[in-house]
């Protein structure tokens, strides 16, 4: 009797095969790359241009902007006066690998010390799609919510590193903190945490000294 095998299993076995080459193509460059997910809202735009402004004199910083439509946020991130490079996805909630591969071609990956790549703003699909990335980052955000950690488990569990954002609406929203951060410590015990604003400031350091750090550490192991 023939084994069957469903479709999704081919498609993201596929993807992560494409993954693979895409991490080799980042560790033969040297640098370190990030793939940034939230939902929409979150401030991830925002997180990025901050964090690119406090680094850009401290490292070569390109951008990867993938979103359903619209170059908004790219425009955005472009006024740093960094390689940039639009992915439109046409209506898929997510970048795969094979969205990412063909924009490091435009890419000048080789003088870059630091690629942020901007995933399409949801809270599902991203999940399931490795980039090939070295470090998979979710900024969540407190008028969200403090339940997001059980309801959608699947991102939670699956990254690196947590950015709670907009930490200064704290005392205006209800947002029980301890019962966000055991949720996320139940699904990711060992991931990274940081509590910032990227509107306001507060916590941008901690984040963005970890950040050169990593990128420190990845010119080390190449």
């Amino acid at each position: 009797m023939p084994i069957r095998i469903p479709v999704v299993e081919r498609i993201l076995q596929a993807n992560d095969d494409l993954a693979d080459q895409v991490r080799a193509r980042l560790d033969s460059a040297g640098l370190l790359a990030l793939n940034l997910m939230a939902s929409p809202g979150a401030g991830k735009t925002l997180l990025i241009q901050e964090t690119v402004r406090r680094l850009r004199d401290r490292l070569r910083i390109g951008y990867v902007n993938g979103d359903i439509a619209t170059s908004l946020d790219a425009e955005r991130v472009a006024v740093y006066d960094l390689p940039v490079v639009q992915v439109n996805t046409g209506g898929d909630c997510h970048l795969d690998a094979a969205m990412l591969a063909p924009a490091l071609d435009q890419l000048p990956l080789g003088r870059l010390d630091l690629l942020l790549v901007e995933n399409v703003g949801n809270l599902v699909c991203p999940a399931n799609f490795r980039l090939g990335t070295h470090l998979n980052v979710l900024i969540a955000s407190v008028p969200e919510g403090d339940d997001k950690p059980y309801k959608y488990p699947g991102m939670y569990r699956g990254v690196d590193v947590i950015v709670l954002n907009k930490i200064d609406l704290l005392p205006y929203i209800p947002f029980d903190l301890d019962r966000f951060l055991h949720g996320v410590r139940i699904l990711n015990p060992d991931l990274t945490v940081f509590q910032l604003s990227a509107l306001k400031g507060d916590g941008l350091d901690a984040w963005t000294e970890w950040l050169a750090q990593r990128v420190a550490a990845q010119r080390r192991a190449a």
